[in-house]
């Protein structure tokens, strides 16, 4: 009690100013101590088993070995297989998904009939469970049975051999591309409702052409936007696992490949190292592009 009314006196000879600070502290206490537990020390705890071997029972402690995860990872081919692969993955999946998300919004930005019939139907890919949509393509492009290699290879004849190209990497690019575009979609539909339209009836005063408007409008108005959706998308992209996962599991990024040598292999040690080293990744990239394109 005499501990309470310490604390209590003393809050009531601060000042408004201090008190008020005090409140703030007082309110996002909670979500500093969840964010703690939840991120932070998972976080210092991965970074601590990349250092160590981790046995199979937990009985056992972990082994400590230093930095020889991260040595080998300088000679693993599967490695730099996985970073590649990532790399190529989450950049073209990103890119795609910003490029047809604006193309669609530009054909959203005007009305016609039945648009939030058809804007419904746009989020379909979005809003789909990851499992079924996974499946779902998965069905289309089997080389037996599948519609598209039916269509592509037996009737207009673009491919003579039934060739199974849920294996590659460009058919997951293919995928990913179009299971997240409605998200930037919608996010660059809101920013070109929002644009003036006397800036457009300015231009066509002055006689510009509609890729002279595209050019000198709309897409200044939005690249602030787009840059900030492609560094979203990218971020979940270059750490995606459970899509490409169920979509296929013959493309080794490095969000399966963690997975593999962490719970097929039993090296969590070794896994560990390899997430380390993705997020500092991360983090570089996320410093540059953010005085580079966001200018923040």
């Amino acid at each position: 009690m005499a501990i309470i009314g310490s604390v209590k006196q003393r809050y009531e000879d601060l000042s408004l100013r201090q008190k008020e600070i005090a409140l703030g502290y007082a309110l996002i206490a909670p979500s500093v101590i969840l964010v703690a537990i939840t991120l932070v020390y998972p976080l210092l705890y991965n970074f601590y088993l990349s250092f160590t071997d981790v046995p199979l029972t937990p009985a056992e402690s972990p082994t400590w070995v230093g930095t020889e995860h991260y040595v080998t990872l300088l000679t693993d081919p599967e490695f730099y297989e996985a970073t590649f692969n990532t790399l190529v993955f989450a950049f073209f999946s990103t890119a795609g998904s910003v490029v047809l998300g604006l193309f669609v919004a530009m054909l959203f930005s005007k009305d016609f009939f039945a648009q939030k019939l058809a804007r419904g139907l746009v989020l379909l890919p979005y809003v789909a469970p990851t499992i079924a949509a996974a499946f779902m393509w998965r069905w289309i492009w089997d080389p037996a049975f599948g519609i598209a290699p039916f269509y592509l290879g037996d009737i207009i004849a673009i491919f003579t051999d039934r060739v199974d190209l849920r294996n590659t990497l460009g058919m997951v690019i293919a995928y990913e591309t179009w299971r997240y575009f409605p998200f930037t979609f919608l996010i660059i539909l809101a920013r070109l409702q929002s644009i003036p339209e006397e800036l457009y009836e300015a231009a066509e005063v002055d006689g510009a052409s509609r890729f002279a408007k595209f050019k000198d409008i709309t897409l200044p108005e939005v690249k602030f936007v787009m840059a900030t959706v492609f560094l979203l998308r990218w971020i979940w992209n270059f750490n995606s696992f459970a899509s490409v996962w169920l979509f296929t599991r013959e493309v080794p990024i490095l969000g399966v490949f963690v997975y593999q040598t962490g719970f097929a292999q039993f090296e969590q040690g070794y896994a560990a190292a390899v997430s380390m080293i993705m997020l500092v990744f991360l983090a570089v990239f996320l410093t540059i592009y953010v005085k580079w394109a966001l200018d923040w």
